[in-house]
């Protein structure tokens, strides 16, 4: 695939490489001649020197042409401005990675829309997300977001003694704009019928909004959730975006920051953690924080040797499980010595992300869910296709689910009577074995 980047700095230069070394053909437009020659040295991509907001560098880089563009700068105005002119000019597909939370929230003003791009990345989102899924709880503790952030998927324990345990799926009262896809049992993960029966032990797939999920989540829990301890250190962009997440589960969260300014913001933000002014770098603040005693601790903050260091001391002082947030790579063999227990390279994170969008035809993206048994596309859906002939209860998906569909920027759980059309962006689930079979009725007839 031609892929345009456009930003030459860790995050540009680490997705180029995963690029290159996956076949891809990368053209990178970055403003600085010495940043450029320094990459032409070390990878095998085309450069252009250049402004990312002029359609003549544009132009130069080749974007009519482009099956993906990517704005990764750290300028959040510029990586939007890019990335439209990109899509308007031609690029299939147009991503912006943005860092200000207030371009993600769609409540208050839709820039995604306005700007005309396909999605918007934040890393330290992202990299939040992967924390949480290293965080478990009674049950296993995923989340996956998909169309755009309006559905999450999630997989959830039935648990003894729940009002979901011993029964049938068809005899689950759901809500509206909730999905179960899988079921797995015993490390096998398949699709779920209405006849399955939950067992305690299994887990179950969720899909459907954030709020939707939360609620019906009681479903499978039994009486009162035990509350799990996690401790973050630095509350920076990651820790605040780990914080909001955990808002949603069985987690009491306090963050540790040595800024009392940023503590207020914090505070004010969060409905639900404890904000505390505290050095995570001095062994006495986070013992009066009684780091020791938490379920987990996240070290989050902007340098991989603080988060290193009081990854080791919260480990000393008896925090169960250690998290770290490392960019370095040369730091990932020392780690696990150290006693971290789990490390997340931000830029890692986001090269998986780039990686699941390099897909070609109908498919935009695809993730693999349920430890790789499963995956979940997002599907364009596109005229001719045996899709949009017929309503959903008259196509064979057996083998699959679709789970949601975006259509004129508005999501939806779609019903049996409901018939796709195209310009629909479909999310459907798949097992990993059968996921061809899956998107045939998506494939335009010749």
């Amino acid at each position: 695939m031609n892929i345009v980047i456009l930003g030459g700095g860790t995050v540009g230069t680490s997705i180029a490489r995963t690029l290159c070394n996956n076949g891809h053909d990368v053209c990178l437009v970055d403003s600085s001649r010495d940043v450029l020659d320094r990459l032409e040295e070390s990878l095998d991509i085309q450069t252009v020197r250049g402004n990312g907001c002029d359609a003549v560098t544009l132009f130069q880089a080749g974007v009519q042409s482009a099956d993906l563009y990517l704005g990764v700068t750290n300028l959040d105005e510029v990586n939007l401005i890019g990335s439209s002119l990109a899509k308007q000019m031609g690029a299939a597909r147009s991503v912006a990675r943005i860092y200000n939370e207030a371009y993600r929230d769609a409540s208050t003003f839709d820039y995604r829309r306005h700007f005309g791009v396909d999605r918007l990345l934040s890393l330290e989102f992202l990299t939040a997300l992967e924390l949480a899924k290293s965080i478990r709880a009674r049950g296993l503790f995923t989340i996956e977001n998909f169309l755009r952030g309006g559905v999450e998927v999630q997989e959830v324990a039935v648990e003894p003694h729940s009002r979901a345990a011993g029964k049938k799926l068809f005899e689950l009262k759901m809500r509206k704009g909730v999905r179960i896809g899988f079921i797995t049992r015993d490390r096998q993960t398949r699709i779920a019928t209405a006849e399955d029966l939950l067992e305690p032990g299994i887990f179950v797939t969720l899909m459907g909004t954030s709020d939707s999920i939360a609620k019906v989540k009681s479903l499978f829990e039994s009486g009162t959730p035990e509350r799990m301890r996690v401790v973050i250190g630095g509350g920076g962009e990651i820790g605040y975006n780990l914080a909001r997440v955990l808002e949603r589960g069985r987690f009491e969260t306090v963050i540790l920051e040595s800024d009392a300014q940023r503590c207020e913001e914090l505070a004010s933000k969060l409905d639900h953690a404890t904000v505390l002014n505290a050095d995570v770098t001095r062994r006495a603040e986070m013992e009066d924080a009684r780091v020791g005693k938490c379920d987990a601790f996240v070290a989050a903050t902007g340098r991989d040797e603080d988060n290193i260091i009081c990854g080791v001391e919260a480990r000393e002082l008896g925090a169960k499980k250690i998290m770290s947030v490392v960019r370095r790579p040369d730091y990932a063999n020392v780690l696990g010595k150290l006693g971290i227990d789990a490390a997340v390279s931000p830029r890692q994170v986001m090269a998986r992300q780039v990686l699941g969008m390099v897909q070609s035809g109908v498919v935009m993206s695809r993730y693999d869910v349920a430890g790789g048994e499963a995956e979940v596309y997002e599907v364009e859906v596109v005229a001719g296709s045996p899709i949009t002939e017929s309503p959903l209860k008259e196509q064979d998906l057996s083998h699959g689910i679709i789970a949601a569909i975006e259509r004129e920027n508005f999501v939806k759980v779609p019903g049996a009577d409901d018939t796709l059309k195209a310009g629909d962006i479909a999310l459907v689930l798949a097992q990993s074995a059968t996921a061809e079979d899956t998107l045939k009725p998506f494939q335009p007839v010749r």
